[in-house]
Order: structure tokens, then sequence, then C-alpha cells
């Protein structure tokens, strides 16, 4: 993976540019704080002490002047003094920049305060409050011994940092360092089950379908884990069934094939009797017969599989339909001296008529297929508020407990007795056309006593009227 396409460097950047985007929105907010509030509030502060200290002075009038601003200067303010004469100094801390008009001078010796914090010119990201200018300063106007003097005075810039601002630059400084580590962090913990996911997919492509994936988490990485890994068990079912099915159709391909190839050899012999032939051409044909049924069989299941949720729905009448069936297969239910009672009432279906045709036609034949001589079988219909029941019952060989979860799978066939002529796939197509029409099929059975199979489908807004073309 390139490491201009890697999602972990993506993550680094984008949380860093975050960190600096807000650095910078939080000192433009802290400025227009300052701008707006903080610099008037500290100018009149240093302006009520500015004046105390001139008051005192001034109400001193035996005070060493000198020696008193030396110590306010050692106390933490830079001074500069300058009297009506001209006379001036500087006590304290230095001013870096000592530049002062005149006329602000001769201002504070008139009596006026001289407002340089507020006044000062204003400057990005509060650097003004940290310029070391006199004119950033507070003047004052004092008298001592008769002479009129002007005190400019701000507190030193030196003196400023702390201890305690000192602890909190570093606290500010471990943070931003901590915060780096925990971003590099969550970032490869956020990456890490990503990579394994990663890997897991491509292993799959490689159909490698027994990957798992163990990601133990609750979040919506967890989620998609367990989603990863509900996939690849079902494509691994899928792939199973896949093989099996092959499997199943070859098998089924390949014993009438083989039948065909047989019979076909010996009916070339020169000495075989004329009942011998009709014989073997019989099986010939029967094994045709039953090729050409499992390729129908195998086209609809395709045809299903392809149609998904979208079938062609119009409304008929399911009660014709059924008696319909039962007429085309009535020749044998006399043959197999099967008797059968039809209890249908007018019943209006909204469905695939030609799908569903298939499915009582399956379930009408394996009930002449699997029942006894001189059997019954019993057809009912029933509408029970917005869906319909369709019941076939007979009174045949039954199916044992054990293959009654198997009877829906494709291919399945229970014992002997009831896979004679079978493809195992009629009940696997009803199955999925009922499930095709948002319906469900119960099946239960008793052996030696009969089987009993009940449809249950929906009725459909508009199926209590025949369509009109």
């Amino acid at each position: 993976m390139k490491l201009k396409s890697s999602l972990y460097v993506k993550y680094l950047v984008v949380a860093l540019l975050i960190m600096s985007v807000s650095t910078v929105l939080a000192f433009l907010a802290t400025n227009m704080y300052y701008q707006q509030v903080l610099k008037e509030q500290n100018d009149a502060k240093n302006t009520a002490i500015a004046s105390r200290m001139a008051a005192y002075i001034s109400g001193q009038s035996k005070l060493n002047l000198q020696e008193h601003l030396s110590m306010l200067g050692q106390a933490g303010y830079q001074i500069y003094v300058v009297n009506e004469s001209g006379a001036s100094g500087y006590y304290g801390g230095e001013y870096r920049r000592k530049e002062l008009e005149r006329s602000i001078i001769a201002d504070v010796l008139a009596g006026d305060v001289y407002h340089g914090m507020r006044d000062y010119r204003k400057q990005l990201f509060v650097t003004g409050f940290f310029a070391n200018d006199i004119r950033n300063s507070i003047g004052i106007p004092f008298v001592h011994e008769g002479q009129r003097y002007a005190m400019f005075v701000r507190p030193d810039i030196r003196l400023l940092f702390s201890e305690v601002h000192t602890m909190m630059g570093g606290m500010a400084l471990l943070m931003l360092v901590v915060s780096l580590l925990a971003i590099i962090i969550a970032a490869w913990y956020l990456v890490r089950p990503i990579k394994k996911l990663t890997a897991a997919t491509r292993r799959i492509a490689a159909e490698d379908f027994e990957t798992h994936v163990r990601i133990s988490r609750s979040d919506e990485l967890g989620e998609l884990a367990a989603s990863f890994n509900r996939m690849a068990k079902q494509l691994l079912a899928n792939e199973a069934e896949r093989k099996s099915f092959i499997r199943n159709v070859s098998h089924d391909f390949q014993s009438p094939l083989l039948n065909i190839g047989g019979y076909a050899a010996l009916l070339k012999q020169k000495e075989l009797d004329e009942a011998s032939r009709r014989q073997y051409a019989a099986v010939i044909e029967n094994e045709a017969m039953r090729l050409s049924n499992l390729t129908k069989q195998l086209l609809l299941l395709t045809s299903l599989d392809q149609r998904g949720k979208s079938i062609t729905r119009r409304s008929y009448a399911l009660h014709e339909q059924i008696e319909r069936i039962v007429m085309k297969y009535r020749w044998l239910l006399e043959k197999e001296e099967i008797s059968i009672s039809l209890d249908t009432d007018p019943l209006y279906l909204n469905g695939d008529e030609a799908l569903l045709e298939n499915v009582w036609e399956n379930l009408l034949t394996n009930a002449i297929k699997y029942n006894k001589p001189g059997g019954k079988i019993r057809i009912r219909t029933e509408r029970e508020r917005k869906q319909v029941n369709v019941t076939f019952e007979d009174t045949g060989i039954g199916i044992a407990e054990q293959d009654l979860p198997h009877v829906f799978e494709r291919f399945y066939r229970a014992d002997a007795s009831r896979s004679t002529n079978g493809t195992g796939l009629g009940l696997s197509i009803v199955k999925e056309t009922v499930v095709l029409h948002q319906g469900e099929i119960r099946i239960s059975s008793t052996r030696g006593e009969g089987t009993c199979v009940t449809v249950t489908l929906p009725i459909m807004p508009g199926a209590d009227r025949l369509d009109t073309v």
C-alpha cells in the first residue's frame, strides 16, 4: 500500500490539520476577546496602580524619590519619570522601545492621564499585551517638592512569567505531546482491524471461504467484522452447496446416460428377440424422459434463482387451476386406483399462475407416486383472513422422521421406496416458488400412514377479482 493512500497517514494528517486549525481559531478568538474586553480592563487596573503610586509620592514631602522609584522598579515595574525641566530616568526593567512623543509627555505634565495600554495599536495573537514599548504604558502626573513629574509605568514583562506560568506552559506542551501520541495510537487502533478485513477480503477473493476475522469490538468495526464473518460462512455454505449440486447433477445425468448407452449396445445384438428388444427400448425411452424431466427442473430452478423477488403477478381463479390439474392426471389416478376428493371454494389469488401450477402439479404427482394401491388423496382450500391454505393429504407410504427436515433440499432423496424415478428437485422447486410468493410450506408425515403438505399464501390486494385482458 502506498504511503500517500494509507488510511493511517490520512487519519494522522486530518487529525493534525484539525489540531492546527483549532489552535489558530483559539488564538484568534483569544485575541478578539483581549482586544474587546481584557485590554481595557488591563488598562484600568494598571491605571489604578499607577495612580496610587503617584498619590503616595505626592503625599510624602520628605520621600527620597530616587530610592522610592528604584524600589518600585525592583518590585516588578518598568518606570520612566521625566520632570518639567526635562530631566528623566529609567527604573526597574528597561524598555526595549523608548521612543515617546513629546506631546504625550507634555499632556501628562499638564495633568492628563495617558492610557497607552488601552490605545496601543492592535496586534495579532495578543502580542500587544507583551509589547515592551514605552508607549504601551500608563502615564500619570504627580508633584514632588513643588515640581511636576510625568511617570510612565507598566509591569515588568520578565516578571509576568512566574513559576505558575511556566508550569502552565509546560502542561500545555505536555498536553500537546500526549495528544499527538494519543492520535497516533488511536489511528493505529482504528486502522488495524481495517487491515485485517482487507487481508481477509483478499483471501475471500481467492476463494478461501474458511477465512475468519477475529475482531472483538462492540463498535461499528466490530459489527462490520461480524457481518464479514457471516458472509464468509454463507459463502462457504454456498460453495459446499454448489459442489454438491455439481456432483448430484453429474451423477443424475451419468446414470441414465450409462443406461441408455448400455441398452443401446444390447439392441445391436442380432440374435435379440422381439420381447427383449421392446423391453430395452422401453428402458431407453424411460431414461430419456428422466433426462428431459431433470433438464426441465434444472432450468426452472435456474429461473427461480434469477428471478429473486421479481415475479409476474396476476389475479386468477385458484380453484379452477387445481381442478384442471386434477383432470390432467385423472388417467394416472384411475390407473393406480387412487380415489381423490376435492374440497375447494371459489378463491382468487394474485400470483404467478404458471409457477404456482407447477407447485400443485408437483404435490399431486408426489401424492400419487408415493401412495398405496387403492389409496386416497384429499385436496382442500380454505381462506383465513388475508391468506389462503392449500392442503394435499394422502394415505401413502409416508416419510421417515429423520428425513423430514431435509425434504426441501436440492437432490435430497429419502429411502429407496421414495426415490423411484425421482430427481430430488421437485420439493425444492415447490419451496422456492412458495417463498417467492411470500408464503410458507409445512409438511407432516407418519411412516406407513401418509403425508400432509400445507401451502399458505398471502392474498394480495386485487386478488378478489379476475384480471381482464
